[in-house]
């Protein structure tokens, strides 16, 4: 087992590495990635993989994502500070607890009970106050502390929540994978003005699917009606 301090060396070196190495230069980005321990959100027994550029799995058949995704979905989200930020699909906890390094206050959803508590008291036992996470069908969002400056979905779903995109603020950005359950886009929605969306395409992702009232229904795999379609003017993916 690694101790704290190689724990610490390691973390370094994945930053240096995976996420400046390969073109991450915001440097709240890399201070808050160098900051978070991932080896304290990793299931018991992965803890020698946390530094690893792989996601890794984790309860309930759910994954946490390799550390450059989460790193190229705050450069796509344009995370800063004083930014009120909604993730979905909480998972571990562990992208919350980055984006909170950087903005002013995150809240997180996590459709399964048993992954919400345990993240939620793993972030409270290492002192992430600025982080109210919550279990529920994140792709209603949560309209009750909207609007948000920056959503990010870490789960793929077959469209876009119509909900997700009423609740980002004027200039906010919804960072979401779509596609289906094996091919999916990384798209960046930005809200123009009340009514006007501007879509880019980041490049390919692969996420666990998004299950919900607005994402893939129950596992089903259909696309419920208050969902849409990414939009033709999204760019093409890089080849």
């Amino acid at each position: 087992m690694l101790d704290l301090s190689d724990f610490a060396r390691a973390r370094r070196h994945m930053v240096d590495t995976q996420i400046a190495g390969r073109g991450v230069r915001d440097p709240h980005i890399l201070d808050a990635m160098r900051e978070v321990p991932r080896e304290a959100f990793v299931d018991e027994g992965y803890e020698e993989f946390a530094y690893e550029d792989s996601s890794l799995p984790i309860a309930e058949g759910q994954t946490i994502s390799q550390p450059y995704v989460v790193a190229m979905m705050i450069e796509a989200g344009e995370m800063k500070p004083g930014d009120t930020v909604l993730e979905i699909g909480a998972g571990s906890g562990y992208a919350a607890a980055v984006f909170s390094r950087i903005a002013h206050q995150v809240f997180a959803i996590e459709r399964h009970p048993s992954l919400a508590a345990t993240a939620r008291n793993r972030l409270r036992d290492l002192g992430y106050d600025n982080i109210d996470l919550r279990a529920g069908d994140g792709t209603k969002g949560l309209p009750e502390k909207a609007p948000f400056d920056v959503i990010v979905v870490s789960a793929g779903g077959p469209g876009i929540p119509v909900a997700l995109k009423e609740q980002l603020a004027i200039g906010g950005r919804l960072v979401i994978p779509v596609g289906t359950e094996r091919s999916q886009a990384l798209l960046k929605i930005t809200r123009a003005s009340e009514s006007d969306f501007r879509t880019e395409n980041i490049g390919a992702v692969l996420f666990v699917p998004l299950i919900g009232e607005q994402g893939w229904n129950g596992g089903t795999g259909s696309l419920h009606h208050r969902s849409e379609a990414p939009p033709s003017r999204s760019r093409p993916l890089p080849t």
